[in-house]
């Protein structure tokens, strides 16, 4: 079982890892093809559900550390 979530635990610190650089700097995806630099844009498509997924695997990166601790 230590064995499963270890892995578990390393496959999400990997994919918060690259969520997070996926998620670029400054105005969005939108802006590295030269879409407007507008401060406060919704996220929309691919930059949402990045944004969503990253939230998500950063609260199971927690989820796991805390079960982590106890088995």
């Amino acid at each position: 079982m230590k064995t499963f979530l270890l892995t578990i635990y390393l496959i999400d610190a990997v994919a918060v890892i690259l969520l997070i650089l996926a998620q670029g700097r400054g105005g969005g995806m939108g802006s590295a093809w030269g879409g407007s630099t507008e401060a406060f844009s919704t996220r929309r498509g691919v930059e949402r559900l990045t944004f969503i997924a990253t939230i998500i695997s950063v609260a199971l990166f927690l989820v796991l550390s805390i079960v982590n601790l106890f088995v």
